[in-house]
């Protein structure tokens, strides 16, 4: 038997509170016999009720004493004993002045007022722990809904970034299909010979598609320019986004000779710096 999970389940505070049913009730004794953690709990538990209720107890107003004192001053009555008239005590004046002591003793009148009190108190005491109970059951409910909210909107919002992959992986697969695209590898420039990526051109559209197979990482100042050149002159194609992944569409160009990549300012140049020359590649028609 799991003893915490038990204990953690609500059983006891249901016991303590009364509001378990026969059968559980006698679960949780019998298990309290068995288990010590289970009977320091009840203990624990109950004491919590009794710290709660006298932290959450109210002073009475000075005129509430005075009231109750009013209320219970007939609560005991004193015997009225009449002595005999004689100026001689003997045995039988004792007797009986004793006898009607004996007899009446002190006469407590069953006054509803102390069982008013009396069920205040065990209300009170029952209230404040019962409220300390809920109002910690509800915090820990709110708690679950609240973390299972954001768990929900996290798992929302990476389902939507995934569909959007996808869709745009999709839509380059199918793009890319086609059997008008032209795919030119552009290699890289002399001292840079590691570095390559792929242009697929769509000879009919014109659109141009961008695959860095192996780019170095650039600085958040700087920027990869995609520039086709056309009738010699350079045009530019497009920059390279830091959030391009995959294969990325770029600008539509028409009548392309060769494609090159230059590394230029964040936010691209009217013309290339040819002394950042990354890669370079002709199209073979």
């Amino acid at each position: 038997m799991n003893i915490d999970n038990y204990i953690s389940s609500g059983a006891i505070e249901s016991y303590v509170l009364g509001l378990a049913n026969a059968q559980e009730a006698a679960e949780v004794q019998q298990l309290s016999l068995q288990y010590p953690e289970i009977k320091q709990a009840i203990a624990n538990f109950e004491a919590s009720l009794e710290a709660a209720a006298f932290a959450n107890a109210i002073t009475p107003a000075a005129s509430i004493k005075q009231k109750l004192m009013f209320a219970l001053q007939d609560e005991f009555v004193a015997p009225v004993v009449s002595l005999p008239k004689t100026d001689v005590i003997t045995d039988a004046t004792v007797e009986a002045i004793e006898e009607p002591l004996v007899k009446t003793a002190v006469v407590r009148k069953m006054n509803p007022l102390r069982f008013v009190a009396a069920a205040s108190v065990i209300l009170l005491v029952i209230s404040g722990g019962l409220n300390v109970f809920i109002y910690s059951k509800y915090t820990e409910a709110n708690e679950q809904v609240t973390a299972l909210l954001s768990e929900k909107s996290t798992l929302t919002a990476d389902n939507k970034t995934m569909q959007a992959k996808y869709t745009d992986i999709f839509a380059s697969v199918e793009a890319l299909s086609d059997t008008n695209i032209i795919k030119v590898s552009m290699k890289g420039a002399p001292g840079k010979e590691s570095n390559l990526a792929t242009v697929f051109w769509n000879s009919r559209t014109k659109d141009v598609y961008l695959y860095a197979n192996n780019l170095p990482k650039t600085s958040s100042d700087k920027q990869y320019q995609l520039w086709a050149l056309v009738d010699g002159k350079p045009v530019d194609a497009g920059m390279l986004s830091a959030d391009c992944n995959g294969v990325c569409k770029l600008k539509n160009i028409v009548g392309a000779g060769a494609f090159a990549i230059t590394l230029e300012k964040k936010g691209g140049s009217p013309t290339p710096d040819l002394t950042q020359l990354q890669v370079i590649g002709n199209v073979k028609a």
